[in-house]
């Protein structure tokens, strides 16, 4: 009676019809009764059930806010990933003869991919812009007011990972209590399914009724 394939919220709405039907359709009530599976027994898997459906709930609105800081980490890096490869293009043009300052901005080789490596490189790039490099770097329109701008952005990506992380970690703990609520109502559902099936050997309509199959 227990279909795996279905969804989860297919799944917990077939157990609430199910249990709805075993507390309030009298026959059904009758036999399930005469092997202790009464109105408090039943009462038992409908609250299963509810802390699962609580816990799914939860898990859904955790992963809506997770998709929206991911939303919001991604703009932010694109910005910085933006303003980064205009001002390092300029800088590694006006600099290509002078190996000591592109390597002082960090810009002797490639761009790292990994993001910590990549966010530490356009970090030092900024950061080690002085005097005498903003002085050359002002021809090609890099101003002083684009790299403190730039070195703001680099903290508001660093802010806007961290709460997606923060969230990430929020969603994958929701995911695991969900699972484990849905795994307890599950259990609970298989040996009902089982004590109903004895229950309503007699009553193939009444399994059909709980969603179970008639035996022919």
């Amino acid at each position: 009676m227990v279909n795996s394939r279905k969804s989860e919220v297919a799944l917990l709405e077939q157990y609430r019809i199910v249990l709805e039907g075993a507390k309030n359709q009298p026959q059904i009530v009758s036999e399930m009764e005469k092997l202790n599976y009464d109105t408090n027994k039943i009462t038992e898997g409908q609250e299963l059930l509810l802390q699962a459906r609580r816990a799914y709930n939860f898990s859904k609105q955790e992963d809506k806010k997770t998709i929206k800081v991911s939303e919001v980490f991604k703009k932010e890096k694109e910005i910085l990933n933006k303003q980064f490869k205009k001002h390092r293009k300029k800088a590694k043009t006006i600099f290509r003869k002078n190996p000591e300052i592109l390597k002082k901005l960090g810009i002797d080789s490639i761009v790292p991919y990994v993001y910590i490596n990549w966010i530490e490189n356009t970090r030092k790039f900024y950061k080690e812009i002085d005097f005498g490099i903003q002085q050359r770097l002002i021809l090609l329109k890099i101003t002083e007011r684009d790299v403190a701008d730039s070195l703001v952005q680099v903290e508001k990506v660093e802010m806007a990972r961290a709460e997606y992380l923060r969230e990430k970690g929020k969603l994958q703990n929701a995911n695991k209590q969900k699972r484990a609520a849905i795994v307890k109502v599950t259990d609970w559902m298989l040996e009902f399914y089982f004590i109903a099936e004895i229950a309503l050997e007699d009553h193939p309509k009444l399994v059909e009724a709980l969603g179970g199959k008639r035996k022919s």
